[in-house]
């Protein structure tokens, strides 16, 4: 770890090795022509910052690219990478998504830190030839704001970049492949102009070797079978060591006659060690279905009772599956079988194909040529890989077990927002959750996995519980009893912000204002009573807008503009903090749009000096948003 002057009292010897390593960079630099011929191929080495698991897939498919091209490779999640290490390393690819308002993943987050040290030199990785490519969302205003910056800060250490950063685009109709396509054809030409082919040498079209293979065991007794993970009593609930909350309650939130189920559900924490604040979430990862394990089952001919180990031949077997495992835990608590696939599953199925419709099928699907037929297929009405497997039913029959980890990817954790306080609910967590569910042009209607499963959860039949931990969320709130919060919260949105006037209220803050919209009065006003209670309490002060209630629809932008005068006297005056959570489509720039009326109409600016004045809060933490798509 490298540390500025004013830091270096009390150095221990560890710090002042690592800070010695870097004292190497200039030499390995200066040496450079002596130390690396590029007439040689090296091993590739791909990272990747990863939070919904887009990345990963993204990167193991230039795993595959590589190895097809007879290249050696590594491939790490960015914070398992040693950093320290990059100042050897020849030919890099980064591959990292953009979470929340320009935040890098869960998985990067430490690298990130350590990259952007002031003390690293300027010239420290200059023997690094890199690309980054980058996957984002262009609804949101920080569109692959991460791959950006990680460029500019590679070329600053002195990195040589083979070819401009890729911004891949959620987007796009036909999602991020119609970037990463093209994007990886010329990666491929500018590497191997530099780094040819040894002569005889060509690409290898061979299905590649599964990461894992499977034993199954002829007989298990019930002590061996799913041992957990030991518990780890000094730290905190984790991705690998969730914390098992028991449901309290499970209620629906809105009106039976309401389109839309959204409930309200409580756990209890009890003895995990959990603290958290406004503003943080909750993460849980779901189960799939038992009606969708059993249907995998018989799809692939597996006894859903047998147990297996596993034994890797290119990654470390995954925590989270104990061996023995089940194969009812593998495809329940880990498969992600309801997903939509990506293309790298029809790429892996195509090899296992024998009949000769399914295969020239899977051949244009996984094809740069087929990506409007897979999108259409696939994409636009949410086909799930269970789907997909029964649709090809010769292909899924000659399916090697041993590639199950390879074709399925390992479900995701979902995160929300929490909507309570410590200070107001000792040792609880509760959250808002709308259940997903919807109809394509697929006979079935589309469900959320998460939020389907959650709503499945009845305490009232026996003690449930939901594995989860809790990580700091994007949302900060001040420390200074005296500043007022402005909060615009529709729909679920809200839920941070309830959680933030329980914890100020029960530290004495006053100066509380809620904006709330949601399309009828009495179908969808969540926590109405509660809002209520206070409002008359004087602890907040709250403006609602009732779309659907008449004839002109109304939003929460408009009431914002209609309280110009009360907004600029405590933005401008009283210094408040702007608060934005909810559904990133249309409602964040309107009320963005409508904020700069404001200020114009009471500030007296021009347009350009209310964005300015809108970024500048945006620095300083005074305008702060939590959005999702």
């Amino acid at each position: 770890m490298l540390m500025r002057n004013s830091d270096m009292r009390g150095v221990t010897n560890g710090r002042s090795i690592t800070k010695n390593l870097f004292v190497f960079f200039l030499f390995f630099c200066n040496c450079r022509a002596v130390l690396w011929d590029r007439m040689s191929i090296p091993t590739l080495l791909v990272l990747y910052g990863s939070q919904t698991g887009t990345a990963q897939d993204t990167a193991e498919r230039v795993g595959r690219q590589a190895q097809r091209r007879r290249m050696g490779v590594r491939m790490h999640a960015l914070d398992t990478y040693n950093v320290a290490n990059l100042i050897s390393e020849s030919l890099v690819v980064f591959v990292c998504s953009t979470t929340g308002q320009g935040d890098p993943p869960d998985n990067m987050k430490n690298f990130w830190r350590f990259l952007f040290r002031k003390s690293l030199p300027a010239g420290s990785l200059c023997r690094l030839d890199y690309a980054v490519l980058g996957l984002g969302d262009s609804s949101y205003a920080k569109f692959n704001f991460v791959a950006k910056k990680l460029h500019k800060r590679l070329q600053q250490l002195g990195a040589s970049a083979l070819l401009p950063v890729g911004l891949a685009d959620d987007q796009h109709e036909l999602g991020p492949d119609a970037v990463i396509d093209p994007w990886l054809v010329l990666f491929w030409q500018k590497t191997l102009s530099l780094y040819p082919l040894p002569a005889g040498n060509s690409i290898c079209f061979c299905r590649l070797p599964p990461r894992y293979v499977f034993h199954f065991l002829d007989e298990i007794t019930e002590k061996l079978a799913e041992q957990p993970l030991p518990p780890d009593d000094h730290a905190l609930p984790s991705s690998t060591h969730p914390f098992p909350a028991r449901v309290v309650s499970n209620q629906r939130v809105t009106d039976p006659s309401h389109f839309q189920d959204v409930r309200h559900i409580e756990f209890d924490i009890t003895g995990s060690k959990i603290q958290y604040s406004a503003g943080d979430v909750v993460m849980i990862r779901p189960c799939n279905s038992p009606e969708d394990v059993e249907h995998f089952c018989q799809l692939l001919r597996l006894d859903p009772d047998r147990y297996f180990t596993l034994t890797p031949t290119d990654a470390p077997v995954p925590v989270r599956l104990p061996q023995p495992c089940a194969v009812r835990y593998l495809v329940e608590r880990y498969l992600d079988v309801a997903a939509v696939p990506r293309r790298s599953f029809f790429e892996l199925l195509a090899s296992f194909a024998t009949d000769e419709m399914e295969r020239g099928k899977l051949a244009e699907l996984s094809s740069p040529q087929g990506q409007d037929e897979l999108h259409s297929y696939c994409n636009r009405p949410r086909r799930m890989a269970l789907e997909v497997l029964a649709d090809f039913p010769h292909t899924t029959a000659e399916l090697n077990v041993n590639y199950l980890l390879d074709l399925i990817p390992e479900i995701q954790p979902r995160s929300f927002s929490i909507a309570s306080s410590l200070l107001a609910h000792h040792n609880r967590i509760q959250i808002l959750v709308a259940v997903v569910k919807y109809k394509t042009r697929l006979h079935k209607a589309r469900k959320g996995l998460c939020s389907s499963w959650l709503a499945s959860l009845d305490p009232s039949q026996g003690e449930v519980c939901v594995p989860l931990w809790v990580k700091k969320g994007g949302l900060k709130f001040p420390q200074d009893p005296h500043t007022p919060v402005i909060m615009v919260g529709p729909g679920t949105g809200v839920a941070p912000f309830r959680a933030a006037i329980q914890e100020r209220i029960a530290q004495g803050k006053t100066a509380n204002l809620l904006f709330f919209g949601c399309r009828s009065e009495t179908k969808d006003f969540y926590c109405r009573t509660e809002w209520e209670e206070k409002v008359q309490a004087g602890h907040m002060t709250l403006f609602t807008a009732f779309s659907r209630d008449q004839e002109d629809k109304i939003y929460v932008q408009h009431r914002v503009k209609e309280q110009a005068k009360l907004l600029w006297d405590m933005i401008a005056n009283r210094n408040a903090v702007f608060y934005i959570a909810g559904n990133a489509k249309q409602m964040p720039a309107a009320v963005c749009d409508a904020l700069k009326e404001v200020f114009k109409q009471e500030g007296g600016m021009t347009e350009s000096q209310a964005q300015e004045m809108l970024n500048s809060m945006e620095k300083t933490g005074l305008f702060q948003s939590e959005t999702w798509s």
